[in-house]
């Protein structure tokens, strides 16, 4: 091995390019507390479940969590009538209770706990 082998390649810029009026009515917006237009535009439900994709660009991380029997025969259950995979489901599922308001959250938390 020679010292050439231990150069840094150069990363690649991945910016976009963007005008001179772009950058300052993004400016303007991140000022006033608005979101980029051009960084996220408006999401769908269906771009959202597509994001919940396990192919999709998003990354993953691995989570290791405990079940009760209980659970996870349902989750099976679940999984095989629908042909979906389990941690899909999970994610859609935890959104779904992300998105409820608080009192829905602790009503459905407090009939798990019975």
């Amino acid at each position: 091995m020679s010292l050439t082998d231990l150069k840094r390649k150069k990363l690649k810029d991945t910016r976009n390019k963007v005008s001179v009026d772009e950058f300052i009515e993004d400016a303007n917006n991140y000022a006033l507390g608005k979101t980029s237009e051009q960084n996220s535009p408006s999401q769908t439900t269906a771009q959202f479940l597509k994001g919940l994709d396990k192919k999709s660009t998003k990354i993953y991380r691995h989570a290791t969590f405990t079940l009760t029997e209980k659970s996870i025969s349902q989750l099976d259950e679940i999984a095989k009538t629908t042909k979906i995979a389990k941690s899909k489901i999970l994610r859609v599922l935890i959104d779904e209770f992300y998105q409820q308001q608080d009192t829905a959250q602790l009503t459905i938390l407090s009939k798990s706990s019975r």
